[in-house]
Formats: C-alpha cells, sequence, structure tokens
C-alpha cells in the first residue's frame, strides 16, 4: 500500500452533486437495482454520518449512514462506501469507515449492517451474520451480509427484516 495523504470531513450539502458523481464512477447505472440502493430510497441518510476524503480540496471518498430497522432493533446501513478507482487500495475506504462507526458509537447507535465482502470489512469489526437470521427486501447473497455492534452487545439478537426508519 502507497502512503497516501487525504483529509476526511463532513459532508456538507453543496458536496451532494460531486457525491454522486462519484457514485456514478463507483457504481455505474446498475446502482440503482442493487438491494440496498433500494432500500436507502426514500428515507435521507443521517446528514452527521456523511464523510468525504479529499485531497486539496477534491473529493476522493465517500461513506454514508442510513437508518434502519434491523427486526424491531433500531440500526445504521453502512453505505454506499464509494472512492474514486485510482485511490483503491490505499485506505481512503477503510478510514472513511472507522470515521463513520467513531461517529455513529459516538450518537449512542447499537450496530451498522452492510452488504459487502467480509474479507474488506471484517478487520474492520463487521461479521457475517447467521444465514437467515436477517433478511432484505430483494435479492443479496446471504453470505455478504454483515453486521457490526456499535455498542457492547449490539449484534445479539438482530434477526427479521431489515426495513427503513425514519427518524
Amino acid at each position: 500500500m502507497t502512503s497516501l495523504t487525504f483529509d476526511i470531513a463532513h459532508e456538507r450539502p453543496q458536496d451532494a452533486a460531486d457525491i454522486e458523481h462519484l457514485h456514478e464512477i463507483s457504481f455505474g447505472p446498475g446502482r440503482f437495482a442493487r438491494t440496498a440502493f433500494r432500500l436507502r430510497e426514500g428515507i435521507p441518510f443521517i446528514d452527521e454520518l456523511g464523510f468525504v476524503a479529499l485531497i486539496d480540496g477534491r473529493m476522493i471518498g465517500s461513506v454514508r449512514f442510513s437508518p434502519i430497522w434491523i427486526g424491531d432493533h433500531p440500526g445504521l446501513l453502512l453505505g454506499p462506501l464509494a472512492v474514486l478507482p485510482q485511490y483503491n487500495g490505499k485506505g481512503v475506504g477503510k478510514a472513511l469507515v472507522r470515521t463513520g462507526m467513531a461517529a455513529a458509537e459516538a450518537r449512542a447507535e447499537i450496530a451498522a449492517l452492510l452488504v459487502g465482502d467480509l474479507p474488506y470489512y471484517g478487520p474492520l469489526g463487521f461479521h457475517r451474520v447467521p444465514l437467515g437470521s436477517i433478511t432484505l427486501p430483494g435479492p443479496v447473497d446471504p453470505m455478504r451480509i454483515l453486521v457490526s455492534p456499535l455498542k457492547p452487545g449490539g449484534t445479539e439478537g438482530l434477526a427479521g427484516a431489515v426495513l427503513p426508519r425514519r427518524i
């Protein structure tokens, strides 16, 4: 991994267009059909949990969290996490996740859920959920449903359908 110097800051309203462009580059037009994207439709992300990575004021990455229900338990959906392709593998995404998770923990949130790869997210505190215990409203590889506690015991008893949560 090459050493890279970048800053992380709270997302600002004026960052919205740049973040949308970043999502377009990172995920393409197919992003709109993904289950996690569909789940986030209609609920705003939590402003204070939106972060961007910057080099000399230029956005190179972004992470957001949205409020969800996991069965009867409130939680957060991490994502999208996006980094410009030329900065992949340089620690930008992991730094954004760590920053967002720390901010979520400070808000006294309980747990964060995502659909992703365990080798990437495991070192950041995420683990697979027991197969069939948590379901999403659309097709998802159940081996990619990952959860991380944001407080001790935060993932105990998590089960059921994942649905949007209005706050």
